[in-house]
Parts: C-alpha cells; sequence; structure tokens
C-alpha cells in the first residue's frame, strides 16, 4: 500500500510540474519577460507555504536552497563530466 502511495505521489508531482511548465511556455509565448515571471513564481510558491504551514516551517525547507543550487538540482540540462 505504502509503495502506491508514494508512486501516486510522485505521478502527482509530475503532473504539477508538467503544468507549470505548460504554463512558464504560455507565458513566455504572450512575451512576459522570464524574470518576472521567476520572481512571480517563487513568490507565489513562498508565500502559498507560508499560509499553510507557517513562516517558521518555510525558513526550514528553504535554508539549504543555496547548496542545492550549487550541486545543479535545480539545473534541467546538465553535463555531467
Amino acid at each position: 500500500m505504502q509503495l502506491i502511495q508514494e508512486s501516486d505521489e510522485k505521478n502527482a508531482s509530475q503532473d504539477a510540474l508538467i503544468f507549470i511548465l505548460e504554463a512558464w511556455e504560455s507565458g513566455l509565448a504572450e512575451g512576459l519577460e522570464r524574470d518576472h515571471m521567476a520572481n512571480a513564481a517563487i513568490f507565489t510558491a513562498l508565500s502559498d507555504l507560508v499560509s499553510h504551514y507557517g513562516e517558521e516551517a518555510v525558513s526550514i525547507l528553504t535554508d539549504n536552497l543555496s547548496d542545492r543550487i550549487k550541486k545543479g538540482e535545480f539545473t534541467f540540462n546538465r553535463t555531467i563530466q
């Protein structure tokens, strides 16, 4: 049962990512600037998380973002040598 729940959650996360990426592409196609969309997306995501989990929990969640970025976790097409 746990495996099914994990699979369902992974599928839901993938569906959500696909939805966001399609919206992102639509925004670019409409002429919105990438930086403006990125700032709006980050603000929206963080403010939604804060409203659901509180400032302290979101602060803990974001504490290691810098390290994760530097390790390439958010780089889609990265070349590994």
